[in-house]
């Protein structure tokens, strides 16, 4: 049976503090888990309905309905759930196409970005401090694993893009220039803002090449796309002109 203490520590793993005072974050489902066991991520403990995991007796919990109902943060419970534990992240490697975040704050969003990334190869995702964190559990569900492939980190954007010399810095705003008509390199930085307010004054301001999605619909009724939205499509254009090459 699981313990109150344990039931206490898991579901405090909602929460950004107790998940940076623990060091720990939850995964749910056996498809996500599995990604994060063939991962460098250091699994802690996992609680189970059915064993289907090739893993020590140690780290193994099995449970029941009842009890992983009272631990998981879906809905409809999936099986499984463990912890993990925070990993430092690695250098960000600067030979390549990588995505910023100014204060993106939902995290469906968030993980649906990180999908993307692994889906178009981008390596390293970078976000500020503002950010919503990527260890929340419904930033970690939505990436569906892939957060074992793309490197997060977390800083401060203004002066990551001050103090290094990646060039262009691309940022995509509602009045810049044209995507499809605009010279994509397949090195530099891409910047996408907050839901509701976009790119922040001070990020603007270091931005070097202001890129757009036009509206085809001709009432222009619609005021913006979805931050997830824009990044897929801008990273399949600049995924298309690096095959194009």
């Amino acid at each position: 049976m699981l313990s109150k203490n344990q039931i206490k520590l898991i579901t405090s793993l909602d929460k950004k503090k107790y998940r940076n005072t623990h060091k720990l974050f939850v995964v749910e489902g056996i498809k996500s888990i599995q990604e994060f066991l063939n991962s460098d991520f250091e699994l802690e403990n996992l609680y189970t309905l059915e064993n289907r995991f090739q893993l020590t007796e140690s780290k193994i919990q099995l449970i029941n309905d009842s009890e992983l109902k009272k631990i998981s943060f879906l809905a409809s419970p999936n099986m499984a759930l463990a912890t993990f534990k925070i990993a430092e992240s690695k250098p960000i490697k600067e030979d390549g196409l990588i995505v910023a975040l100014d204060n993106v704050n939902d995290p469906g969003n968030l993980g649906t970005i990180i999908r993307l990334c692994d889906w178009f190869g981008i390596r390293d995702l970078v976000c500020n401090l503002k950010t919503v964190d990527c260890f929340n559990p419904k930033v970690v569900q939505a990436s569906m694993g892939s957060m074992t492939r793309v490197n997060i980190t977390y800083l401060n954007l203004e002066d990551y893009l001050n103090n290094n010399k990646i060039k262009p810095v691309y940022g995509a705003f509602m009045d810049g220039a044209q995507v499809y008509k605009t010279n994509l390199e397949n090195k530099g930085i891409l910047i996408l803002g907050n839901e509701a307010n976009g790119i922040s004054n001070p990020i603007q301001d270091l931005i070097t090449t202001k890129i757009t999605i036009p509206q085809f619909n001709k009432t222009h009724k619609t005021e913006s796309l979805n931050v997830a939205t824009a990044t897929a499509i801008l990273l399949s254009e600049f995924k298309r002109r690096t095959i194009e090459r």
